[in-house]
């Protein structure tokens, strides 16, 4: 009898147990704006002062997460690369930077790199110039991009290859070039790889940019596994607020949403997702997400538990999932 009220009390102590975890973790998904791990390490973590005087350079900083991921990198003392296509708002970005550095960087702390990250065969002269402005890297943010929204039936190859060239190949190259820098130079350098939830969950609409971020992920994780000195950060925002989609693909070559966002949007901001994106950095998190209830818990459902994942989609619904990418409030037309 003993040892059957034995059995039966460390079984329902362990019901318990678990009951507690997943209740603690539906308020966590409910309360957080980012995976467990990564609000742990903002509260306990390495503060993000622990880049100061390091040299990050940041594709794809002339707007949005790469541009206030610059900023604040700045605010705390660490010396920039910023590029883009864009060069005059690049130039803006460098004096936002100077600025929010309270006379800590000084001019040739920010250097200023016209690069078409499509320019491939130049990546090498393009990674030349940075190292001979600074003499070093440590970090580099591969943040380049675009999206993409279109229905799967419609879109044309054209349109998966151009979006593979800029969002997978380019990144790869660009972070071999720095892998081999950081090997030659025994330098303890860092890839950051700002992904998306579209790299965890299959989202609809946007079959291209979810298999660019899948492939990503297939490339980096590997990186991961290979057991090289450097160290791969692997970064996922979710819904941001950001004119990303001004620039969004299509399903047709050279078409473009240019759409802007709302004054109501209610998607996280993209100063702090770069915040988190930041700290992910300073901590040299594996891999990190971001983002509000209730798309934090998709997630991680969609990375723990697959066959849940296809229910809670179901029974959630593609129209109510593109509302919430989208920052529109449930229930809206």
């Amino acid at each position: 009898m003993n040892v059957l009220f034995s059995n039966m009390f460390l079984f329902s102590l362990i019901g318990i147990c678990v009951a507690l975890y997943y209740t603690i973790q539906f308020i966590a998904f409910y309360l957080l704006d980012s995976d467990i791990e990564l609000f742990i390490l903002s509260k306990l973590g390495k503060p993000i002062d622990t880049l100061r005087g390091k040299v990050v350079w940041i594709t794809g900083a002339s707007s949005g997460i790469g541009r206030d991921l610059a900023i604040i990198l700045a605010k705390h003392g660490v010396r920039l690369c910023v590029s883009s296509r864009k060069l005059s708002e690049l130039m803006k970005v460098k004096q936002e930077c100077l600025d929010a550095s309270r006379g800590y960087l000084h001019a040739n702390d920010v250097f200023v790199l016209q690069m078409d990250m499509l320019d491939i065969e130049h990546h090498g002269k393009y990674f030349k110039q940075v190292i001979d402005h600074f003499k070093t890297l440590d970090i580099l943010v591969n943040n380049a991009g675009r999206s993409q929204r279109a229905e799967w039936h419609t879109i044309q190859l054209k349109v998966d290859r151009e979006l593979f060239e800029l969002d997978v190949f380019a990144v790869v190259n660009l972070s071999r070039i720095a892998l081999n820098y950081f090997l030659k130079n025994s330098v303890q350098g860092q890839i950051g790889v700002t992904s998306s939830i579209t790299g965890l969950v299959g989202f609809p609409n946007s079959a291209t940019y979810t298999a660019a971020k899948h492939a990503l992920h297939g490339y980096f994780e590997t990186l991961q596994n290979e057991g090289f000195c450097v160290d791969v950060t692997i970064f996922c925002p979710g819904p941001t607020a950001t004119n990303f989609l001004q620039e969004c693909f299509t399903n047709k070559p050279g078409e473009k949403i240019n759409q802007r966002t709302n004054p109501g949007d209610r998607r996280m901001t993209s100063e702090r997702c770069a915040h988190l994106y930041a700290i992910a950095l300073a901590n040299k998190t594996y891999l990190s997400w971001a983002g509000r209830c209730p798309m934090n818990f998709i997630y991680y459902i969609g990375c723990y538990y697959p066959n849940v994942k296809r229910l809670l989609i179901k029974t959630f619904g593609i129209a109510n999932l593109d509302k919430l990418r989208n920052g529109q409030p449930l229930g809206s037309n």
